[in-house]
């Protein structure tokens, strides 16, 4: 059996998201795969990135006062270097990790994924001269059963964190068109939408295909960056064909849409295709022009749009930007992530704290946007 004969429809997990990955990953990430085998036949497959965290790559935004800045210095040096991500660290959810239940037992399975971690952190010391500070299993909703392995975590040096919440819309099955939705909202979100929808009347949307993304590459990944750039704490930087290899190898499993003011390219959002799950990937917009025609907001209801004409059941809005993502009717959901330091006996106390610097528990309101 192959790679892609295992069970799983998850498209973060197959081959041809894992080939675009591969040509196009961020410059400090690489990615390894782990197949599994029983009796010669492959059990289980794991997705593990090594992720090189330096200051300027975590921290983008130079604007803090002095005290700050030596503040997340001192955190930087704790998670400096490199880290190994079980999971794929460009996307939120659980992405890393499969195994066939009939063939092997999830302890088994986990065993052998500890291992495999073992081995390949001897290999980078030998082949970089680099230790791995970190290693993390990222991203788990809490009703993962992953979660009653916990004493094989802990038995790792391993725990548990609670992360920032993954943002999901459960479709309703008999929504088959985006006016079920507005009718199920409230009078003062009925008029949100209406007015969102007037703000970006002069604004035309439109599909690109291949030859579209190739010839509009520049202007994709300058908009992809101004929101990323913005963002207080980031990881990594998408590679400036991500996009383009994405749709080259997802084809029809992939989307990117693009917003046009007057022929001018002013905002874009991407689509993975994941079976019965619409997930939102990456987008980007021109500053000058989010206000005015509510650029962001107007994403999200066509993303909704999409995932409801489409028949898809859930529409994964990911995480941050969670009070907006709510207003359009998205739940949190909760998750967590397991880690530690290699340094287990100094800095693996020490490093819960700083997660909870880079990953903050942002005070948000969550809306309520449907007739109860």
């Amino acid at each position: 059996m192959s790679w892609d004969g295992l069970p799983t429809r998850d498209v973060f997990l197959k081959t041809p998201f894992l080939r675009a990955l591969e040509v196009s990953c961020p410059d400090n990430i690489e990615t390894n795969y782990v197949a599994i085998f029983k009796d010669n036949n492959i059990a289980g497959i794991a997705i593990i990135q090594r992720v090189e965290l330096y200051l300027d790559n975590v921290f983008r935004n130079t604007s803090d006062n002095a005290l700050k800045r030596v503040t997340k210095s001192v955190i930087a040096k704790v998670v400096r270097g490199n880290t190994l991500i079980v999971g794929n660290l460009m996307h939120t959810g659980q992405h890393g990790l499969y195994f066939n239940p009939s063939v092997i037992t999830q302890t088994t399975y986990l065993e052998t994924v500890f291992k495999a971690i073992d081995s390949l952190s001897i290999q980078i010391k030998q082949d970089l001269d680099k230790t791995v500070r970190m290693v993390c299993f990222k991203d788990y909703f809490e009703t993962d059963v992953l979660h009653t392995e916990a004493a094989l975590f802990t038995a790792n040096a391993l725990y548990k964190v609670q992360v920032q919440p993954n943002m999901i819309f459960d479709i309703p099955q008999q929504w088959t068109t985006i006016n079920d939705y507005t009718t199920a909202l409230t009078k003062k979100y009925r008029s949100r939408y209406k007015t969102a929808l007037k703000k970006a009347s002069v604004i035309t949307k439109r599909e690109l295909n291949l030859e579209a993304i190739e010839a509009a590459s520049d202007q994709i990944y300058g908009l992809y960056k101004t929101v990323s750039d913005n963002a207080k704490v980031n990881s990594f930087l998408l590679h400036d064909r991500h996009f383009f290899n994405l749709k080259k190898e997802l084809n029809d499993q992939f989307k990117l849409f693009g917003y046009y003011l007057n022929d001018q390219l002013v905002g874009f959002y991407t689509l993975i295709l994941n079976d019965t799950h619409l997930e939102t990937y990456f987008l980007g917009y021109n500053s000058e022009y989010q206000y005015k025609h509510q650029l962001y907001l107007n994403m999200l209801y066509d993303m909704l749009s999409f995932g409801i004409v489409n028949k898809y059941t859930q529409i994964v809005y990911a995480r941050t930007a969670m009070e907006i993502k709510s207003s359009v009717g998205a739940k949190p959901k909760t998750m967590h992530i397991y880690m530690k330091h290699t340094n287990t006996t100094f800095l693996n106390p020490l490093l819960k704290r700083i997660v909870n610097t880079l990953n903050p528990s942002i005070n948000w309101e969550e809306r309520h946007p449907f007739k109860t």
